[in-house]
């Protein structure tokens, strides 16, 4: 391990904006296959399914192993897999999607399905803080491009849960922002702040800046992805004003073809105009690169010094939804940036 891979193992992180089904790797992939399909996937079939060229394939792909995803031990194994290898890349604390109205459309609509599932999920989660010491918040997907009806099913079944759960921290919108924007999503969004739920949104992946402008109008805490907002000047003075995060996946943007190269992305540009940037890997199981590799990517790609990666550290600890003291906490294990 050469020093700049084993400083950025040492750097304490958060992960921000991680995908449950993202982390599936292809032979977890086989496994679940085995305990559900007729005619299970051999390994070289599961990693075919993770060759795509552009978004569409990326979400097809991404349906066809959350199909897999059926019974509680099933969620159980992937979140258990994915803490594993969080720890593994010193990473302390994670804030998770998971794509409940998937499971919703998928379950027949039932949204009783869901505690089971969510139970198993909660297993995983507190062995990880048990025996790896990770800490471990979730999110609930709606998934924009299902309906309004079915993303409020959603968010108020993590209204619900969220008062025995306290590890329910928020929503959020992902999946095609080409299919639906944030507008229709804003009644909802209300109605979860006054729940107590965190705001999460992703915006500008496949669209313009527009799109960001209107998930911020919605009320959204935190912006996913963010790629656009770089063609627009009043936008970013804008997010560098309200200092809203942005959880950046670099890596992720090449590989669904939204991006030319690691180089080409706005992480630096976002970074030195003093924006709140943090770095995350989405879905690491699909695009080939987990977060500690998205720091190493971005020292070797676009030259952030090991002090500026000690910042994106930082930035992922202020950006959090952690308690403030525990933030300050970590927080003092960063000196400033030099």
């Amino acid at each position: 391990m050469d020093d700049i891979t084993a400083f950025i193992r040492r750097l304490p992180k958060a992960e921000l904006h991680l995908h449950l089904e993202g982390t599936i790797t292809p032979a977890t992939l086989v496994e679940l296959s085995t305990r559900h399909d007729a005619q299970p996937f051999t390994l070289a079939e599961a990693e075919e399914l993770y060759q795509f060229t552009d978004f569409t394939e990326f979400i097809n792909a991404f349906k066809a192993v959350t199909r897999r995803l059926i019974s509680p031990e099933d969620y159980e194994l992937a979140a258990w897999r994915m803490m594993q290898a969080l720890a593994a890349q010193g990473v302390v604390h994670a804030e998770v999607y998971i794509s409940v109205g998937v499971v919703y459309l998928w379950r027949n609509h039932d949204p009783a399905c869901f505690e089971p599932i969510f139970e198993g999920l909660e297993r995983a989660r507190e062995r990880g803080q048990r025996e790896l010491g990770l800490s471990l918040y979730w999110i609930f997907d709606a998934v924009r491009h299902f309906t309004v009806d079915e993303a409020e099913r959603v968010f108020r079944k993590a209204a619900e849960l969220r008062q025995s759960y306290p590890s329910i921290i928020g929503i959020g919108l992902g999946g095609d922002e080409r299919v639906a924007g944030s507008e229709p999503f804003r009644r909802l969004y209300a109605r979860a702040q006054m729940a107590g739920l965190r705001l999460t949104n992703h915006a500008g992946e496949t669209t313009g800046p527009e799109a960001i402008w209107e998930a911020l109008s919605i009320g959204s805490e935190r912006i996913g992805h963010a790629l656009s907002a770089i063609q627009d000047s009043a936008l970013l003075q804008e997010l560098k004003a309200r200092r809203a995060p942005l959880e950046l996946n670099p890596t992720s943007n090449v590989r669904t073809g939204v991006c030319p190269s690691f180089a080409a992305h706005p992480l630096r540009r976002y970074f030195d105009a003093g924006l709140l940037v943090t770095v995350n890997s989405d879905d690491p199981a699909f695009f080939g690169s987990d977060v500690a590799n998205e720091y190493l990517l971005a020292h070797t790609e676009q030259g952030f010094s090991q002090n500026e990666l000690r910042q994106l550290a930082a930035n992922s600890f202020l950006a959090s939804f952690l308690p403030e003291s525990e933030k300050n906490s970590w927080l003092a294990k960063f000196p400033p940036l030099e």
